[in-house]
């Protein structure tokens, strides 16, 4: 087999497997896309804040999430909360969460950059990351937002939001199995 041709029957190998991985299209409403879109923009200029915020949540909720973290394991003189790259990190992983929710509509499907969702899968897997610490998560998540929106909250943001943490968990889900070793 010549090296033109096994590069095409691999890149097609990838391709069927993204296409396995790939969900059917998400069904997003209008409504529910605005709600997220509003508050969003409304959160974005203090990203930092409101993700530090939300994991302090998750580490209030769940103290034993921090030891998924490495670099906020051994440093016990410094709080969490001034740990230098938890900051960072919490940005981070908000800021993805959020545009995540925010594109949902448009594309029918999580968009992250698949180098970004394949590591999320390899870390999450690597550090042991269950079911329960994905609700942890949700719980702190929709608290933080609700915090951060104030009297925009409503029953119908809450449901816009978990409907796209609930896509971004399953993608994320669906990495990690790639990563699990196998039964």
């Amino acid at each position: 087999m010549s090296t033109s041709t096994s590069t095409i029957i691999n890149h097609q190998k990838d391709e069927e497997m993204k296409c396995e991985i790939m969900e059917e299209r998400i069904v997003f409403s209008e409504e529910e896309e605005a709600l997220v879109v509003k508050s969003w923009n409304l959160m974005k200029k203090n990203a930092g804040e409101w993700g530090l915020k939300f994991f302090l949540k998750i580490f209030e909720i769940a103290p034993s999430a921090q030891k998924l973290f490495p670099f906020l394991r051994g440093d016990s003189d410094v709080p969490v909360e001034h740990n230098p790259k938890l900051k960072p990190h919490a940005k981070s992983v908000f800021v993805m969460t959020c545009e995540a929710a925010v594109q949902l509509r448009k594309a029918g499907k999580v968009v992250i950059r698949d180098s970004s969702l394949k590591k999320m899968g390899a870390v999450h897997s690597k550090y042991g990351v269950v079911d329960e610490h994905f609700e942890v998560t949700k719980f702190a998540l929709m608290e933080t937002i609700k915090e951060a929106v104030g009297e925009m909250w409503s029953p119908e943001m809450k449901k816009a939001w978990s409907v796209a943490y609930d896509h971004l968990v399953a993608a994320i889900k669906t990495q990690m199995k790639l990563y699990s070793p196998s039964p």
